[in-house]
């Protein structure tokens, strides 16, 4: 019979509940993005890969409200880390590690303040996430499906807080380094939108 790993199960529930559907790469690329972050310092694989899988488990619809008002006070942090122990628990992951990657989770927003090491590389990389090209389609594909993105200027507005306020709320080298050109290709971007726009409104 064959065995299947506690990280496969986890990639496979993930597979199932990521909705709308594209929302399912973040997870593969931050996991991806967070190793090259982490590099070759000393950190726990094993939490970095549950906390990136399980970390946007709250903005999923079926796990979110569907009532706008609801949706509007959603704590979407707080639900990934309220569900995400008995799933961890349920598909064999190590006991000893959830309390990591539950903290890990807590603290993956620019805002916060990791108090671990595999926290600050999932906050790093998941800024990185907010930077570039792949920014650019993840906000711009939230128009007209999203109450906060009925413009192309909601999307551009956001891209560019982004710009502005992001690159300097990464705290490690290598972070740092994998933005250089992640923040040329959003600056090139939004260049070209202004200049094409024309003066009109978008």
């Amino acid at each position: 019979m064959i065995q299947i790993s506690h990280r496969e199960k986890i990639a496979q529930y993930v597979c199932l509940n990521a909705n709308p559907p594209d929302k399912f790469s973040h997870q593969v690329r931050l996991y991806h993005l967070a190793s090259r972050v982490a590099s070759s310092q000393v950190h726990d694989d094993d939490v970095l890969y549950a906390a990136a899988w399980f970390h946007d488990l709250g903005v999923f619809i079926g796990h979110r409200p569907a009532d706008p008002a609801a949706l509007a006070v959603w704590d979407c942090v707080a639900y990934a880390m309220e569900r995400t122990p008995a799933l961890l628990d349920q598909f064999g992951f190590p006991k000893e590690k959830i309390p990591a990657v539950i903290e890990a989770i807590r603290t993956h927003q620019p805002s916060a303040a990791p108090t671990t090491f595999e926290g600050l590389v999932l906050r790093d990389a998941d800024i990185l996430e907010q930077l570039g090209a792949v920014s650019i389609l993840r906000t711009v594909s939230k128009i007209g499906r999203d109450a906060r993105f009925t413009l192309f200027s909601d999307a551009l507005r956001v891209l560019q807080t982004n710009l502005e306020e992001l690159p300097g709320k990464l705290q490690l080298d290598t972070a740092r380094q994998l933005a250089e050109p992640r923040l040329q290709a959003l600056k090139a971007f939004l260049a070209a939108a202004d200049a094409e726009a024309d003066g009109a409104a978008w």
